[in-house]
């Protein structure tokens, strides 16, 4: 992969950053700066991690599914673009905000968001794109993306954050039929 597509799958898997984020800068008002930092920066841990796993996990079989990377790698970025969307139409806007709690809730969101990041280790893997520097990428598209949605939780009460999730999984859709070129 491209710096460029990094830079784009990096941003696709940090909507869903933004969008948790976001739902908590509706609810917190107080130690915003505190509880901003905290939660962005579990998230882009956690957003840049999962990749890790996978891609160290594909290199123990990569001899026996390298014959079909360019059809794995499709399948992946397909099946999380179809996934975003189709999660994006069937959320109501009440589904989307969470309530407001402490340290251990933010870890399980940051685990929670960052289950799809875990697929996006197999297709680095199988493209040959330096782990660090993609890991690096992801961590911090989603760090500064929940930093984004938190602070402007207030600012955007109205907006249908459905748009972004749908934005995303074209994204993940584009980066599959460019896997296959």
């Amino acid at each position: 992969m491209t710096l460029f597509e990094i830079i784009f799958l990096a941003i696709a898997l940090g909507v869903d950053c933004l969008i948790v984020s976001f739902s908590q800068g509706l609810l917190i008002r107080f130690k915003r700066t505190k509880i901003s930092t905290i939660l962005a920066s579990i998230m882009g841990f956690f957003q840049g991690g999962m990749p890790l796993i996978t891609y160290l996990l594909t290199g123990l079989v990569y001899n026996y599914i390298a014959p079909f990377a360019k059809l794995l790698v499709f399948a992946i970025f397909m099946f999380l673009g179809g996934k975003f969307i189709v999660e994006a139409l069937k959320k109501d806007v009440g589904e989307k905000q969470m309530p407001r709690l402490g340290f251990r809730v933010f870890l399980l969101l940051g685990i929670a968001t960052s289950i799809d990041a875990l697929g996006a280790g197999v297709p680095l893997k199988l493209t040959h794109t330096p782990l660090i520097l993609s890991c690096s990428i992801i961590a911090l598209a989603s760090f500064i993306m929940s930093m984004i949605g938190f602070w402007s939780g207030n600012a955007l009460k109205k907006f249908d954050t459905k748009y972004l999730e749908i934005a995303a999984g074209v994204i993940l859709i584009l980066l599959a039929i460019k896997a296959l070129c």
